[in-house]
C-alpha cells in the first residue's frame, strides 16, 4: 500500500546540455552560520563528484534520522544558490515497525514545501520471520529497502537517488570491508546501481557525523529512532564506529587523514595485480610508475611530524616518553 502527499510536484525533462536560467527559490527556514558551513561542504562534494546536473529530479530518502533530515535541508539550501535547476521529492519507506509514529514525517514534510511520498511496505515482518532471534538484521533489511526504493525511483521518473551516509559511515564501511571482507572498499559518493538504471549519490560524503549532530540539535528535528537495527548495540558497525570515535578524541585530525587516504590511492604500492601490472616491472623497464619508484621506503616528513605530535600528546597525558624502538618511563 502506498500513500502520496505532494506539494506542487514539478518534474523536468530537460537534458543536462540545455542552458536555462535558474529558478528563484527561497528557504522555508533560516540557515544559520553552521548551516551555511555545512551547505558549502556539501556543495564541494556535489561539485567534486558531479552529483547534480541541470534538470535532475532527485529522490531524497528520508528515514526520520538526523542524517537524512540534514541532507534534505542541505539540498534545499543548494537549490537556492546552485547554478543549475533541480527538483527534490522526499521519500519515506514505512516498514511497519512496531510503534512507528506514522504522523511525524508527513507533518514535517508538509512544512518544508518539498513534494513527498510515503511508501508503505511491511519489510519488518519479513525480516523477523526469516532471521533467527539475535541475528544481525541490517543486511537483509537494507536489501529489501533498496529494492523498494529503486522501484519507487523508476515509477517517479527520478534521475538520482540521494542517501544520507556521511563521512564516518564511509570510513566505517572501509574498515568493515577490510577487517571482515578482505577488501579495500568503502561507500562511494556516487555510483550506478548493478542493473544500470539508477544513479545513487551521497551528498553528505564530506560531512562529519558530529557536525550533523550539532546541526540536528540546532534545528530540533523530530527524530524517529529505528527500533529494528537500532536495538542491536553490538553490531560490528557500532564497534568500528566507537573505534573511530575514540581515535578522533585521542588523536585530533587522524580521521580527516584517514578519509583523505581514500582520495589518494597509489595502486603501485598496494598488491592488487588487477590494478597494477607488477609483472612488467624489471631493472631495465621504467614506465609510468617511475615517479613512484621506491618512495615507499623514504621517510615522509609529514607522516614523521604527525607521529611525533602524537608521541608528544601521549607523553603529556601519560608521563611516558615513546621513542622508536624504546619506551622510557621517567620514574624508572
Amino acid at each position: 500500500m502506498e500513500s502520496t502527499l505532494t506539494a506542487s510536484e514539478v518534474s523536468s525533462d530537460l537534458p543536462a546540455s540545455v542552458s536555462v536560467s535558474r529558478k528563484p527559490r527561497t528557504l522555508p527556514f533560516s540557515l544559520s552560520r553552521e548551516g551555511k558551513r555545512l551547505r558549502n561542504i556539501v556543495g564541494a562534494a556535489v561539485t567534486d563528484f558531479g552529483m547534480i546536473q541541470e534538470g535532475d529530479k532527485i529522490m531524497v530518502c528520508l528515514s526520520g534520522g538526523k542524517d537524512s533530515y540534514t541532507m534534505l535541508d542541505m539540498l534545499q539550501a543548494l537549490q537556492v544558490v546552485a547554478p543549475v535547476n533541480f527538483e527534490l521529492i522526499a521519500i519515506n519507506l514505512d516498514q511497519k515497525q512496531p510503534d512507528f509514529p506514522e504522523h511525524i514525517l508527513p507533518a514535517y514534510l508538509e512544512s518544508t514545501g518539498v513534494p513527498f511520498k510515503i511508501v508503505e511496505q511491511d519489510t519488518y515482518s519479513i525480516v523477523k520471520r526469516v532471521l533467527e532471534e539475535g541475528k544481525t538484521m541490517c543486511s537483509l533489511c537494507s536489501r529489501l529497502r533498496r529494492g523498494i526504493l529503486y522501484r519507487t525511483a523508476k515509477e517517479l521518473g527520478c534521475t538520482k537517488i540521494a542517501l544520507g551516509h556521511h563521512r564516518d559511515d564511509i570510513l566505517e564501511t572501509f574498515f568493515l570491508n577490510m577487517f571482515y571482507g578482505g577488501k579495500l572498499k568503502a561507500m562511494p559518493p556516487k555510483l550506478v546501481s548493478d542493473n544500470g538504471e539508477h544513479v545513487v549519490i551521497r551528498p553528505l560524503a564530506y560531512v562529519r557525523e558530529k557536525d550533523i549532530v550539532k546541526y540536528a540539535n540546532e534545528r530540533e528535528f523530530p527524530i524517529i529512532p529505528c527500533n529494528l537495527c537500532g536495538s542491536q548495540p553490538n553490531l560490528q558497525r557500532a564497534v568500528v564506529g566507537r573505534m573511530i570515535e575514540d581515535w578522533d578524541k585521542k588523536f585530533p585530525g587522524r580521521v580527516e587523514t584517514m578519509f583523505r587516504s581514500l582520495q589518494n590511492v597509489v595502486p603501485s604500492h598496494l598488491a592488487d595485480t588487477k590494478l597494477f601490472d607488477f609483472t612488467s616491472i624489471d631493472a631495465t623497464s621504467r614506465g609510468d610508475w617511475d615517479s613512484l619508484g621506491d618512495t615507499a621506503f623514504d621517510v615522509d616528513s609529514d607522516i614523521e611530524a604527525k607521529m611525533r605530535d602524537e608521541q608528544s600528546a601521549r607523553e603529556a597525558t601519560q608521563g611516558v616518553t615513546v621513542r622508536f624502538g624504546a619506551t622510557h618511563h621517567p620514574e624508572a
